[in-house]
């Protein structure tokens, strides 16, 4: 019988924007379910090596994940795909960089950057790697809590998005392949990235959250593995906000 702890072995992950950050505790989590784990990084080689070094053992890769084009989407696909022995069958849809500036100053590049990394990446990868998933497979994509903000301009729109590409793409790829999403609220260990944007973010993030805390990227990793697993075999198409409840408005 299979180890609980061990509920997915004998599956391939690839987490995309995965050698730092949230991505880095994805990759964790589901090496430690039993998957092996492909990472990718875009400016950190020996931060994905240093992270492929510290999981249990497996046939864990880093490859090198530039999203900012579709050619480089395909060939981090196809890199991901050559350096492990078996398919991969779970894709974590993490690439996701920031940007807030209003609609009205966007530069058009700076709304390619953003809609490219995050949208179209999860479509790309997806797309690549749904024909190989035989008989079984996974697809998480990561959203956020902008999603339901509307003074984050793109970043927005593009969060936005990747819930209803969640729902679509789980009505067209069922019932073999399972596709959810989690929309994080602030993160932790991220404070200190938003406050660059926005210094009383946080502040004000903690004073609406019922839980009276941010979450913590281990909090959504282990929710991210555990919709892999077979807890939630009969949960395609939603999106879980893993947010202290700051979603939720009182008046």
């Amino acid at each position: 019988m299979l180890d609980r702890a061990q509920y997915l072995q004998d599956h391939t992950a690839l987490v995309t924007a995965s050698s730092r950050n949230l991505g880095a505790s994805i990759a964790a989590a589901l090496a430690g379910a039993g998957a092996d784990v492909v990472v990718t990084y875009h400016e950190s080689p020996e931060a994905a090596d240093a992270l492929i070094g510290s999981l249990p053992a497996g046939d864990h890769a880093a490859v090198p994940g530039d999203t900012s084009s579709a050619d480089g989407i395909r060939a981090m696909v196809n890199a991901a795909v050559a350096a492990v022995s078996r398919p991969i069958d779970i894709v974590i849809n993490n690439s996701g960089p920031f940007a807030m500036d209003p609609f009205v100053d966007l530069d058009p590049s700076e709304w390619d950057r953003i809609w490219t990394a995050n949208v179209k990446a999860a479509f790309l990868t997806s797309k690549m790697l749904v024909p190989a998933m035989d008989g079984w497979g996974r697809i998480v994509n990561v959203s956020a809590g902008s999603a339901f903000l509307r003074n984050h301009s793109i970043y927005t729109l593009a969060k936005d998005a990747m819930i209803t590409f969640t729902e679509a793409l789980a009505v067209e790829v069922a019932p073999e392949i399972n596709v959810n999403c989690v929309a994080p609220g602030q993160i932790a260990e991220s404070a200190d990235d938003i406050a660059e944007f926005d210094a009383s973010f946080v502040e004000r993030s903690i004073d609406a959250t019922p839980l009276g805390r941010l979450v913590t990227r281990g909090e959504v990793a282990g929710i991210v593995a555990e919709l892999c697993g077979p807890r939630f075999d009969a949960v395609t198409g939603v999106t879980i906000p893993i947010d202290g409840g700051w979603r939720l408005r009182t008046f």
